[in-house]
């Protein structure tokens, strides 16, 4: 599957054919180097690692500084295998926004906005109390019961509770690419992605 790395810039909207108002998402999509190409034979699989974003040497370890010096490049920031790149990469090769055309459907990864230790009304949507007569003047926004009574003397895992809420690994899929401006490496695609501005994202085709 082909890709590339980029970076959420933002959100805006534009007008299609028909004259209607469609969200959508800018993305700073490369350049990306292919800094390492695994084979079956070499690896035990086949894959096309490729690195993103400037990175100071003085932040990158001796290994990595001879990595990239393969590859004839810079030290980058970010790296990531794609599995079964539809064309045939060299070391070194680079990839930019040019490897989407408008009308694509794509699929992108991001990690969602970290919300810390969330309550189950801002995390599950739970609905609280409704009134507060007879007495319930600090339950509103409280969980309420369990369930769990001498059977099974424990609350069991999966339950929707309180707890941390954000920071996960999200994948939207079938998003279609509006705009390609290849001069900036920018993508409008339709809809919103997850991550906030300026947060890594994988775009797969």
């Amino acid at each position: 599957m082909s890709g590339i790395i980029g970076k959420k810039v933002g959100m805006t909207s534009v007008y299609n054919a028909e004259g209607k108002n469609i969200p959508c998402t800018v993305i700073q999509a490369g350049p990306c180097v292919v800094t390492q190409v695994k084979t079956v034979e070499t690896d035990g699989y086949a894959s096309v690692q490729l690195a993103y974003d400037e990175k100071k040497d003085k932040n990158t370890s001796k290994p990595m500084k001879g990595h990239f010096a393969k590859a004839n490049t810079t030290a980058k920031k970010k790296l990531v295998e794609f599995k079964k790149f539809n064309d045939a990469k060299s070391i070194g090769e680079v990839i930019t926004a040019e490897l989407f055309v408008e009308g694509d459907l794509i699929d992108v990864v991001g990690t969602s906005k970290g919300k810390g230790f969330q309550g189950v009304v801002k995390r599950h949507g739970f609905a609280g109390v409704g009134g507060q007569t007879h007495g319930q003047h600090n339950r509103l926004r409280a969980p309420g019961s369990l369930g769990a009574s001498s059977w099974p003397s424990k609350v069991f895992k999966g339950m929707r509770m309180a707890g941390r809420m954000g920071g996960d690994r999200v994948k939207i899929q079938n998003l279609q690419v509006l705009k390609v401006y290849p001069e900036q490496n920018l993508l409008v695609v339709s809809g919103s992605i997850p991550g906030a501005k300026g947060s890594y994202v994988i775009l797969e085709k």
